[in-house]
């Protein structure tokens, strides 16, 4: 499993995207075909998620785990949906959009994993799969709860909507990922 990188100007190009994005969407401007100069965000090699937080609270928190698309699209549609279609916050107003920071997470490649205990905090976040619910969590969530790996992996599961000890049956899906974070 490999690091993701991204040059330093590509990220600020990609975080000022997404708080275009924000404001133009809660706004409800019309955003014109977003034309992006830059190879790195072009790239069809990673996922992405989108959260935005004000005031350290949670507003809003989507991304897709598999490439589909451009980077750059993919933080864009992760953006709108951060802001309206989390089922956990009520979208984001125009009252708030000063005060809303944003986080964006590039993700690596899922790697399945057979030692998930041997992962790293804060260095890998997990996606979880078992008869057709999933749960993802991204790294930084472990650090920020201060979780061990198998509290990680526990909390994953309750997050799929499954036992917490899932993980450990043989038809439970369990890879792992690495994010750039990129905030503003």
């Amino acid at each position: 499993m490999h690091d993701v990188y991204l040059p330093f100007e590509s990220q600020k190009k990609l975080i000022e995207l997404s708080r275009r994005t924000l404001e133009d969407f809660v706004l409800g401007r019309r955003r014109e075909v977003e034309r992006v100069d830059d190879s790195c965000l072009e790239t069809q090699d990673y996922g992405a998620f989108v959260s935005l937080h004000n005031q350290g609270e949670l507003r809003g928190c989507i991304g897709d785990c598999a490439p589909r698309a451009a980077l750059f699209e993919t933080v864009i549609e992760m953006t709108e949906a951060a802001a309206s279609r989390d089922s956990r916050v009520e979208p984001v107003s125009e009252s708030e959009l000063d005060d809303i920071r944003i986080e964006i997470s590039v993700l690596s490649p899922l790697v399945r994993t057979e030692a998930p205990l041997s992962l790293e905090i804060g260095r890998h976040g997990l996606y979880l799969a078992r008869q057709g619910r999933r749960g993802v969590l991204l790294p930084q969530v472990a650090t920020q709860y201060h979780w061990d790996m198998k509290s990680f992996l526990e909390q994953t599961c309750l997050k799929a909507g499954l036992r917490k000890h899932a993980w450990k049956d043989s038809d439970t899906e369990v890879s792992a990922f690495t994010a750039l974070i990129i905030e503003e």
